[in-house]
């Protein structure tokens, strides 16, 4: 058990049957009144963010995430196949990889999320190079401004490039925003 008087930022804990992650916190002692806890925290499995004040004595259970390095295997058409250092395998479910897969392809590393033995989340590396299978014509003279085009990468995703990158060409994606970063 902890208390909201323990928050630290990147803290987990329970609250109402989720699981929350500290995002902000601040401890307040008004002059008149009680100390309270200010408190910004995300549900781990929606992303949905909620401020909040505690008290600084209200208790909570404390949640431990567990992560893990795996490769990506598989897929079957129904579940993706993840394994670990130890060769188990781990079948997870669409909803669960579908973020991560505009950037992953077969033989990838990813960091995936367990909560009491239970895979919820899957983050590919926060950079990714990966090769562009259609991208639209640049037109000679638009490279002076930052004009950008779409650009279709070999995962199926849709990037916004600048117009000098062609196909063929392996460019380094910013997994967290989906932005170009550049060409390799």
């Amino acid at each position: 058990m902890l208390s909201a008087g323990d928050f630290r930022n990147g803290l987990t804990f329970e609250l109402d049957g989720n699981v929350m992650q500290v995002v902000e916190f601040q401890h307040v002692k008004p002059g008149k009144g009680a100390a309270f806890v200010r408190t910004k925290y995300k549900n781990v499995k929606t992303g949905a963010v909620v401020e909040r004040s505690f008290s600084p004595t209200e208790k909570f259970e404390n949640a431990v995430i567990e992560t893990k390095k795996m490769t990506y295997s598989y897929t079957d058409g129904e579940l993706y196949y993840f394994m670990d250092e130890e060769y188990n395998m781990e079948p997870l479910n669409p909803d669960q990889v579908e973020e991560a897969l505009k950037y992953i392809k077969e033989n990838d590393t990813v960091t995936v999320k367990f909560l009491y033995g239970k895979a919820f989340s899957v983050e590919p590396e926060n950079f990714v190079e990966l090769k562009v299978i259609e991208a639209e014509p640049g037109v000679k003279g638009n490279t002076a401004t930052n004009a950008m085009k779409n650009a279709k990468v070999e995962t199926g995703a849709t990037i916004q490039v600048p117009m000098f990158v062609e196909e063929g060409e392996t460019i380094r994606i910013d997994t967290r925003t989906g932005e170009y970063m550049s060409r390799v």
